[in-house]
């Protein structure tokens, strides 16, 4: 049987799915741990080597758990945790994938490059003159500043630097022995041009005095980027010349693992932060109306949505792209919530209990900055807030109130993409918290679409990135003609819930109260923040 394999590198652990192409089926799952490392205050480190000894015995645990042959694998695809920074020496060329990091990967969740930030944006102009260049601002997770860091703190190593790797695109290097990328990851370096979605952006680079040649040669999702060696082989047990495609950063593979492969469609996830993704038919950029002066009083924000290319190219055709907005409290907003009203509690009872409660909780409304706002107010200083308590409000009141809270932020951000001009027919739900049907409810009323629950994996779960990495590997080893008919046949709608007029309605109305609570606090949040 042919048989497709999906990596993911994430941060906490590599994952593994075997996707039986013909039958549409996963047939095998695992996964492999690995350490974090944080030297200092701020800084995110991990050992490229444990990304590599974690997929070697991923590749073996699903042959012996799916019984399947080496010969059976057909194609390798990759997704793995976007912006991290690996340093590859002058041996790349002639080790065959087997040169080692210069030092540990600074991963995305690493602060250590605020002031190269500030630095990149004013090389080039300001942050609108940024976003206009690459798609994005400049924030410390992208890679670019971490960059300019290894410049100016660790000049001898950034010397010895002849290569710059994504996590994914390094285990795709001890895979093949080739040095590349994908047009998503790429996109997530700050150095792209996301226009021409292949060419690194001269402009950028050049105003910041960095080679270009420290970039490797970025390629379509789902094109071959080389096969995999003998020496590889004999580490994962696979065979020797099957296929490896690009691949994508984790954010896009999970768009294709959901099945958000086309213009109309956006994913929510409900995880620990929540994130809107959108597929686009063009780069679309959240910047301010042209009739307006960058930087003038009152000017709208810049970048808080972040443009990257789409996961469904291959080597014959461009894909599309992308827009995408995180908030950062989302289902850790209902997790500190029941830490504090209802420790010990479970989810479910709390839920039920937030049931009883009408749309709009009765005029309470949640604030859910509890650690600071990305989007679509990016302010490190915001506090979370119940906002409206009075004698009648239950314990029921204040848990509807944070899972609404939630979703009017979800949907700010959704506003966010339909003002860029995306269109949104339909949305998919991910996360732990798109598994409450309440909570599922809330957020169709708000987004005023039908919202769907995918599920391929084998007991009807959404399995994500390492998903999408499989489906990508099928579309370039040529058992999908497509990324949108392979995820037609791979991925079906188990469950779709439709917006309640009445309920929308009243969400209308207490989103009104919702959006500007924000802007009448925020002088409050960075007082409070500043004690």
């Amino acid at each position: 049987m042919p048989l497709l394999l999906g990596l993911d590198i994430g941060t906490s652990a590599a994952k593994g799915v075997l996707l039986d192409a013909h039958a549409g089926r996963i047939v095998a799952e695992s996964s492999v741990e690995y350490p974090l490392s944080q030297p200092r205050p701020g800084w995110s480190e991990q050992d490229p080597e444990d990304w590599w000894l974690a997929v070697c015995r991923i590749a073996r645990q699903l042959l012996a758990a799916s019984g399947a042959k080496a010969g059976d694998v057909t194609g390798i695809g990759l997704s793995g945790q976007m912006h991290g920074a690996v340093f590859i020496g002058a041996d790349a060329h002639v080790s065959g994938g087997r040169a080692n990091a210069l030092r540990p990967a600074i991963l995305w969740n690493d602060q250590r490059s605020a002031r190269q930030c500030e630095q990149i944006e004013q090389a080039v102009g300001g942050r609108s003159v940024l976003v206009e260049l690459v798609g994005n601002a400049a924030m410390t997770g992208f890679t670019l500043p971490k960059v300019l860091w290894l410049r100016e703190q660790e000049p001898d190593r950034f010397a010895r630097a002849q290569h710059l790797l994504l996590p994914k695109d390094f285990v795709r290097f001890r895979l093949t022995g080739e040095l590349a990328t994908d047009v998503s990851d790429a996109a997530g370096t700050l150095a792209l041009d996301v226009d021409s979605r292949t060419h690194w952006n001269n402009r950028v680079l050049g105003a910041l005095s960095i080679d270009a040649a420290l970039f490797p040669t970025v390629l379509e999702s789902c094109a071959v980027a080389g096969l995999l060696t003998e020496w590889a082989a004999a580490q994962t047990g696979l065979e020797v010349g099957t296929p490896v495609v690009a691949g994508a950063g984790d954010n896009q593979a999970g768009a294709v693992g959901a099945g958000v492969v086309a213009s109309g469609e956006v994913l929510a996830a409900l995880g620990t932060s929540g994130v809107i993704f959108a597929h686009t038919d063009k780069p679309r950029r959240d910047l301010p109306p042209s009739t307006a002066a960058p930087g003038a009083p009152g000017s709208a924000p810049v970048g808080r949505l972040h443009t990257m290319c789409a996961a469904t190219g291959t080597a014959r055709a461009p894909g599309g792209w992308s827009l995408t907005g995180c908030m950062l409290s989302a289902g850790g907003s209902l997790r500190w919530a029941r830490s504090v009203l209802a420790p010990g509690v479970p989810y479910d009872e709390l839920v039920h209990e937030a049931a009883a409660a009408p749309p709009g909780s009765e005029g309470l409304v949640f604030l859910p900055y509890l650690t600071g706002e990305r989007c679509p107010h990016p302010d490190p200083n915001a506090r979370g807030a119940w906002v409206g308590l009075t004698s009648r409000h239950t314990r029921g009141h204040m848990v509807r109130a944070v899972l609404e809270g939630v979703s009017f932020g979800m949907t700010q951000m959704l506003d966010l993409m339909r003002k860029a001009g995306v269109a949104v027919n339909s949305a998919r739900l991910g996360g732990g918290g798109s598994k409450s049907a309440l909570w599922r409810q809330i957020l169709a009323d708000n987004f005023g679409v039908p919202c769907k629950i995918v599920g391929a994996g084998k007991d009807g779960g959404d399995e994500g990135p390492a998903l999408g990495a499989a489906i990508m590997a099928g579309v370039g080893a040529g058992a999908f003609e497509s990324v949108a008919a392979a995820c037609a046949a791979v991925i079906p709608i188990v469950s779709e819930t439709h917006p309640h007029p009445a309920a929308s309605a009243a969400y209308t109305r207490a989103r009104a109260t919702y959006d500007h609570l924000y802007h009448d606090l925020r002088d409050t949040f960075t007082e409070l923040a500043s004690q």
